[in-house]
């Protein structure tokens, strides 16, 4: 049972609503960063992802790719992002990290080389947008074996024929993207993602967590109430390019995890 597993199990076990944070890794520098990230536990956050810097980011909006850019500028690889995985991990052995990015950085590593350091650094699981079911074997499988859980999207075009194909070899949770679209694009509508969490259940046992167009803690509260969770990752990472200060902006990850958590 990974962190990712254990985690869910123990919020079913509660009754409680999960949420999510995404932040981007090395943003606006690789000390403020770790700084956030490690405050982020004590703000309420159940998971939190890690936003591997990668300079093609295609289903991220300006908010989140000028985030990556930051981190590129400051020196933030793939090799930095895990140091900071791992110097968290001195402190806090618990909360579950999810690592998401692009396929490329871990390719030019090399996937068994890559899995060896991601393990030793203590992510428990992985998001990667480009890698479709099709491409199980690149990674998917590979990072199974190797005790991370695979994180799939699921979006409101993946059809029902195409959903158990995507469901396949996920675990750990189901991201559902609740918007066609960039992250920060729109805002999410539960009136829209209620009855595709529940399509989306009646094909798996896993938890369910909604992401893209969640920016307060009443869209958090609302998006969480129709799904097992929320995710939040612009609304956060604007917070940091503005340049507010780290109790500021944990102070708002509070309330959007106070949000799910109420849900």
């Amino acid at each position: 049972m990974t962190r990712i597993d254990a985690k869910f199990a123990a919020l079913k076990a509660e009754g409680k609503k999960a949420f999510v944070a995404y932040v981007m890794a090395g943003d606006p520098d690789y000390e403020t960063s770790l700084e956030v990230v490690r405050g982020l536990p004590g703000a309420g956050v159940d998971v939190i992802e890690l936003g591997l810097p990668f300079t093609d980011p295609m289903a991220d909006g300006p908010t989140i790719q000028a985030a990556g850019q930051r981190a590129l500028d400051g020196g933030m690889t793939l090799d930095r992002t895990l140091e900071l995985a791992r110097s968290f991990r001195e402190t806090d052995d618990s909360t579950p990290i999810v690592l998401m990015g692009y396929y490329n950085p871990i390719y030019s590593c090399g996937v068994d080389r890559f899995l060896d350091k991601a393990r030793a650094a203590g992510i428990d699981g992985l998001i990667v947008v480009d890698l479709p079911p099709e491409e199980d074997e690149e990674l998917c499988l590979p990072a199974q074996k190797a005790g991370l859980n695979f994180i799939r999207l699921a979006t409101p075009t993946t059809d029902d024929k195409r959903l158990p194909r995507v469901m396949q070899n996920t675990s750990g949770f189901v991201y559902y993207v609740s918007i066609t679209g960039i992250t920060g694009a729109a805002e999410a509508q539960a009136v829209d993602v209620a009855p595709e969490v529940a399509r989306i259940k009646a094909v798996t046992d896993l938890p369910v967590i909604v992401g893209f167009g969640i920016n307060s803690p009443e869209k958090s509260r609302a998006i969480a109430s129709v799904a097992d969770g929320a995710v939040v990752g612009s609304a956060i990472v604007g917070k940091i390019g503005a340049g507010k200060p780290v109790a500021e902006v944990l102070d708002f990850v509070r309330g959007l995890a106070e949000g799910a958590h109420s849900a």
